[in-house]
């Protein structure tokens, strides 16, 4: 065998041993469950492997048992399971508060929260807010003063104006201002939404 032939095969080899290598670690590496998906070649309902965790929540004065993953979002298991999609997906960071829901009577950027960490829990969304055809005081409120344009981020601002007058945080328009900083509006109507806060804070309105 002629000398460059030999080192050829050697390389040919060579190459052979890294590659089964590499994929004898990969497997080794390789959750169970994703083994169990390939073998199965059911590589596109891959989440529907992961085990499901049972899931009591009252949301909206409504009972529901589900089950869910343990990493679906709140606001995931209420838009897409549930179908309440007034709530937001914004920033999906909890930077922009589109998102936010009351957990208890306290606000909550949703899409920080994972659904099964809220067992047991009631849940309130912007859908829950009115009383049948009846809206509620902050609702009408927007609604009179204007604070809303392209209305996006108007569920996540009337649930923080709702918590921010029933947390007492409305003693002066700096107050509310900074206790709403965490829902951002890219129409910019601050203003509106502080008048709106103000006079139901003023009507001696329990939001």
């Amino acid at each position: 065998m002629q000398s460059s032939d030999k080192k050829q095969n050697q390389g040919d080899s060579r190459r052979d041993f890294l590659k089964k290598s590499s994929l004898i670690t990969a497997i080794a590496l390789t959750p169970s469950v994703a083994v169990k998906a390939a073998e199965s070649q059911a590589d596109e309902r891959f989440a529907e492997l992961f085990e499901k965790i049972p899931l009591n929540l009252t949301v909206n004065n409504k009972a529901y048992k589900t089950s869910v993953e343990p990493r679906v979002t709140l606001l995931d298991y209420l838009r897409e399971e549930l179908h309440l999609t007034g709530t937001k997906k914004g920033c999906d960071h909890g930077q922009c508060g589109a998102c936010t829901v009351h957990i208890d009577g306290e606000r909550v950027n949703s899409c920080l929260s994972l659904a099964v960490m809220n067992e047991g829990k009631k849940v309130t969304t912007i859908e829950g807010l009115a009383n049948g055809e009846e809206l509620h005081p902050m609702q009408a409120a927007f609604i009179k003063h204007d604070g809303f344009q392209c209305g996006y981020c108007t569920p996540g601002q009337i649930m923080s104006a709702v918590a921010c007058v029933n947390e007492g945080h409305t003693g002066s328009r700096a107050e509310i201002s900074e206790y709403m900083s965490g829902n951002i509006c890219r129409c910019g109507a601050y203003p509106n939404i502080v008048d709106a806060i103000v006079e139901v804070s003023k009507g001696g309105m329990k939001a």
